[in-house]
């Protein structure tokens, strides 16, 4: 089996219900909105959605204090973030920004100097 406990998802969709239901029953989360989907669509929209809603109430929030992304976009573990670590993220973004602007700035020289080169 999956997780011991079932939980909402952090990283759900919609209220995370799906998410951590397939996580706990270790299924395909496509499959079980697919499934969600269709029941809500054959019990009644109103009704439907009000189950959806009482499950999305009454399961807790999945254990943590927050999530983040580190500078590759992967999820992290949970997180409290020092001074040193905004710094740092702040310096590597700052290094990657001035990286594409000397990267476009280059590129534009290239053209300024075939154009000139060509026109003669």
């Amino acid at each position: 089996m999956g997780r011991n406990k079932l939980y909402r998802s952090r990283k759900g969709t919609v209220f995370g219900v799906c998410q951590g239901i397939a996580e706990w029953k270790e299924i395909p989360v496509g499959t079980l909105r697919f499934i969600v989907a269709v029941s809500i669509l054959f019990t009644g929209l109103f009704p439907g959605l009000l189950i959806y809603a009482l499950v999305a109430l009454l399961l807790p929030l999945e254990p943590g204090y927050g999530t983040y992304y580190d500078s590759e976009d992967k999820m992290g573990e949970n997180f409290h973030a020092t001074k040193e670590d905004i710094r740092r993220t702040f310096d590597k973004l700052k290094q990657k920004v001035e990286n594409m602007e000397e990267d476009v700035f280059d590129k534009e020289r290239d053209w300024d100097w075939r154009f000139r080169n060509h026109s003669e």
